[in-house]
């Protein structure tokens, strides 16, 4: 099993022109991305206008990923949000596991759960006040 850590860009509907910036600032390769719109439907979950948005994205640059999406809400991101940590882990245990321990005197921004998009995702600020995403690859 795996755990890797990696920057995770939270943008204000400009996702996507961030990711071509990257791509031709840092030679970044897309290996993924997806809109709102192409998650399963989630009957008034989003707007016409958020579903062309970035829900998520992964770019290869280097030998380290980088990962994007745009903001459901529609409103600007708090302070501290704007970059967040992404843990990537192979194993819904452990996701949870490491999880649960950022959680101690933290707070809870999305509960541990299955999305569409992982079998185990959540989002914790933990009680130095940084914030991570903890995702489990399919």
């Amino acid at each position: 099993m795996k755990v890797k850590l990696s920057p995770y860009l939270n943008m204000e509907g400009n996702a996507r022109e961030a990711i071509q910036f990257y791509e031709k600032a840092l030679g970044a390769e897309v290996i993924a991305i997806s809109t709102y719109g192409d998650m399963p439907e989630m009957p008034n979950t989003f707007t016409d206008d958020l579903k062309n948005l970035i829900a998520y994205a992964k770019l290869q640059v280097g030998e380290t990923e980088l990962m994007f999406s745009d903001a459901s809400s529609g409103s600007p991101i708090s302070k501290g949000k704007q970059v967040t940590i992404c843990i990537t882990t192979t194993n819904v245990e452990k996701s949870k596991q490491i999880f649960e321990a950022l959680c101690q005197d933290g707070q809870v921004n999305m509960p541990f759960e299955e999305t569409p998009f992982s079998p185990g995702f959540g989002d914790v600020t933990d009680k130095f006040g940084v914030t991570f995403q903890i995702y489990t690859e399919i």
